[in-house]
């Protein structure tokens, strides 16, 4: 493990948490033996300076390993080598140039810890160990932005096939009707979880090929119900989203207390949420007015004591088909 004297603490903003981009995610995901360069180039510590010349010379080389059969016992730089020309020594061993004091990682070490050494000192490398403390690898910095450039790569690669293989669902399916259907259960007063349905709903339509706005406008009603399952239901409730080509059905439906006055709970600002749940930040009394702004119909239906069942559909024009690239005539608003 890299040992290094330790930064002064700072404290991150929840601003700039959020900008934490995903090359910094990589450098904590992926380890050091994915990016380092396995089979390093070594020198025998027995050999004169003379050969490392020739070595960093033919193998467009600045750094190597210095080995002692299998052991290492130094690093040697081409600042090292610098020195000993200026000294006219290209005679000398190895040894007297040499750095002994070498400081290596671990090869199942994220690459950020990588990161923090190569940012707080003027080292070039690091030799890479298992662990049984036997080389195999040397990592620079080049070595990381490689690495993290095709992780990056793969990354995008994996996710437009993904996205290809999702916008095409519905093209060799032969159905006089075909859907996808996404149906997710919500547990009463789960705030923690609140949002993670919405947003699965979302990213699903988008690798389906939806519009950016079309996933907006469903990911807000979507939301807006799930937050109100979440709230106002005694034992959860259930989502369930149907999607064709031409349009999205969206229904949330639960068993319980259900709604007194329907008409009511339509207004804006009316909320039946407690004073606990409000100043959590949730039941401004807008969930069902923000429901209809982003959805082309809605529904409500509700029985007092018995549950309440949430309709909504969002229909798409030709430009916005998800799933396939054929058109079908729409299914009616009722």
């Amino acid at each position: 493990m890299v040992t290094n004297e330790p930064r002064k603490n700072r404290i991150i903003s929840d601003q700039q948490a959020e900008n934490i981009t995903r090359v910094e995610e990589l450098a904590y995901e992926i380890k050091v033996e994915e990016v380092m360069t396995r089979n390093a180039v070594t020198i025998p510590v027995t050999d004169p300076m003379r050969t490392a010349l020739n070595i960093f010379r033919d193998m467009h080389i600045s750094g190597a390993p210095v080995m002692n059969g299998q052991q290492m016992v130094g690093i040697l730089s081409i600042e090292d080598l610098i020195r000993c020309m200026a000294d006219n020594d290209l005679s000398a061993p190895i040894s007297k140039y040499m750095t002994d004091k070498v400081i290596s990682i671990s090869h199942n070490e994220p690459v950020v810890e990588a990161l923090k050494f190569f940012v707080n000192t003027r080292h070039g490398r690091l030799p890479v160990l298992d662990e049984q403390e036997h080389l195999v690898g040397i990592l620079t910095k080049g070595d990381i932005t490689r690495g993290l450039l095709r992780a990056l790569q793969r990354e995008r690669q994996e996710e437009e096939l993904r996205r290809y293989r999702a916008s095409h669902l519905f093209d060799d399916i032969e159905s006089d009707r075909t859907s996808l259907i996404l149906r997710y259960n919500i547990k009463a007063r789960d705030f923690t979880h609140g949002g993670a349905a919405s947003s699965n709903i979302k990213r699903a339509l988008m690798r389906l090929g939806a519009s950016a706005q079309i996933a907006r406008r469903c990911g807000i009603a979507i939301y807006e119900a799930e937050i109100n399952l979440i709230i106002h239901t005694t034992d959860g409730g259930v989502l369930r989203v149907e999607i064709e080509p031409h349009q999205i059905s969206i229904e949330a439906y639960d068993y319980g207390p259900g709604i007194k006055d329907v008409n009511l709970a339509m207004q804006p600002g009316y909320s039946t949420a407690s004073e606990e749940v409000r100043e959590m930040g949730f039941g401004a009394g807008m969930g069902l007015v923000n429901i209809a702004r982003c959805t082309d119909y809605m529904n409500l239906e509700s029985v007092y004591g018995k549950g309440t069942r949430l309709k909504m559909k969002i229909f798409l024009n030709q430009e916005e088909t998800v799933g396939e690239r054929s058109t079908t005539p729409k299914e009616p608003a009722a």
